[in-house]
């Protein structure tokens, strides 16, 4: 073991993802711990009436279903009107959850090679018990002790940290369609002196953690939008500070631009007001089947801070459909990028992949809905497909939520739509908005986590 390096950030970490086997797990380690995990940890989720949950309620004015302490989150409806867009107006229910939590990954140097601390989580909304989870995984409420259970382990590396510790520190959104003005604050932290390794925990290189996006289910959303934050070595591709390259300045102007063409109106209204929307069964439900459910669910745990408790969950209808095309211009990887607008994140719009949607959706919706370039990912030659994997999204306030996450080389012919919301950006720029709040969606910061691990490999058998 040694004390961290004086390389540049990008080279140290680079160095990592090369280290596929790891200096501290090895892969034959890392199952057996993982297993073990399996066998050991568990949350068991069945199914309860939204007006039965214990320490919840259905307010009888406004239908709003809430804590009984005021805290952790609450289930409200959202009137939202999108003047231009292909459905211009639309009530929906939505998670209101303003207070920011921490997803942190603790790192530390071994053998000169930085490794991460994982941990193997439960939670009541994977569809396969546990996955891999940051370090840190807790909303305030959780740390702050409201579910009065243990305290969250390793939180005091991310509280008060010295800066000199601090590799990334950003506060970023969560899904726009299912959140209303929902943050985290995205922390990378460097360890320097001795740590513990706790039940349930184990250090892996960020080589093994790109390995293991290629298994489903595995890698939880919170672990990818972390990693991504992750000092890029595409970074070797553009020498100059992003604030002096012509092309990051153009993109700024881009996203400035689009953020001040399109308008966005929302606000919430009571839930049991949501047109289209109804009570019933114990649920929220929509009136035709469709987009998702709000359900409840009684949990009993292990290896958790609390054994027992009961919750609402969002259950979407169907697997989603992440999409990124990729190609290179002038010798450097661009990703075609959509300037989209979403209910609920905080400013208008964020960038998200090409493709972003629920295909059996829009056999509901008008023809102009449909996403651009869904097709072009639908039909792509199988040698096209760089990456495939089904991925959960969060499982601490989804309900077996998962999307296909596909990274496709694009035609050099393809042409754009007409439109400016659509734009091939050089990779090393879109890293760099990574520095910053409220650029990047949650699906494009998991599929970049998925992307940097195809750097520098050779096309590898698709699992």
């Amino acid at each position: 073991m040694t004390q961290p390096t004086e390389q540049a950030p990008a080279a140290r970490f680079a160095e990592s993802a090369r280290a596929v086997d790891g200096f501290v797990t090895d892969t034959a380690a890392f199952e057996a711990w993982f297993a073990d995990c399996r066998d050991r940890f568990h949350t068991t989720a069945e199914l309860r009436p939204l007006d039965a949950l214990r320490d919840w309620s259905v307010d009888p004015c406004t239908g709003n279903v809430g804590h009984a302490s005021g805290r952790f989150f609450s289930v409200r409806g959202l009137d939202v009107w999108v003047p231009g867009a292909a459905v211009e107006r639309w009530q929906q229910p939505i998670i209101s959850q303003p207070e920011a939590g921490i997803l942190g990954i603790l790192v530390k140097e071994f053998d000169g090679v930085p490794h991460c601390l994982v941990q193997a989580k439960a939670e009541p909304g994977n569809i396969n018990g546990i996955q891999l989870s940051p370090t840190v995984q807790a909303t305030r409420s959780n740390y702050g002790g409201v579910h009065r259970g243990k305290a969250v382990p390793y939180l005091e590396h991310f509280r008060d940290t010295p800066p000199d510790r601090v590799i990334a520190d950003v506060l970023q959104s969560e899904q726009g369609s299912w959140f209303h003005r929902k943050r985290n604050r995205n922390l990378i932290v460097e360890a320097t002196g001795p740590v513990e390794v706790l039940d349930g925990f184990c250090w892996l290189t960020l080589g093994q953690l790109h390995e293991l996006l290629h298994h489903d289910d595995l890698v939880n959303m919170d672990t990818r939008t972390v990693m991504s934050c992750f000092p890029d070595a595409g970074a070797d591709f553009a020498p100059t500070p992003a604030e002096h390259r012509p092309s990051y300045r153009e993109l700024l102007g881009w996203i400035t631009e689009e953020r001040t063409r399109r308008e966005r109106h929302v606000r919430e209204i009571p839930l049991n007001a949501v047109d289209g929307w109804q009570f019933r069964d114990g649920r929220v439900t929509h009136r035709d089947g469709l987009f998702f459910d709000i359900v409840g669910v009684s949990v009993e745990a292990s290896g958790r801070e609390v054994g027992r408790w009961d919750q609402p969950l969002l259950a979407p209808h169907g697997t989603g459909l992440v999409a990124l095309l990729v190609r290179e211009i002038d010798g450097v990887p661009h990703a075609l990028l959509h300037a989209r607008v979403e209910a609920g994140h905080l400013d208008i719009l964020e960038l998200a992949p090409t493709v972003q949607c629920t295909p059996q959706t829009y056999t509901h919706l008008p023809p102009g809905a449909r996403p651009r370039f869904l097709d072009t990912v639908l039909n792509a030659p199988e040698e096209k497909v760089l990456f495939s994997a089904v991925h959960s999204e969060e499982g601490g306030r989804f309900l077996h939520a998962r999307n296909r996450y596909m990274i496709v080389e694009a035609d050099p012919g393809l042409r754009l739509a007409d439109g400016p919301d659509y734009r091939w950006t050089a990779l090393p720029d879109t890293a760099a908005l990574l520095r910053h709040s409220h650029y990047l969606n949650i699906q494009a910061r998991s599929i970049l986590a998925c992307l940097h691990g195809l750097a520098g490999r050779e096309p590898r058998e698709k699992p």
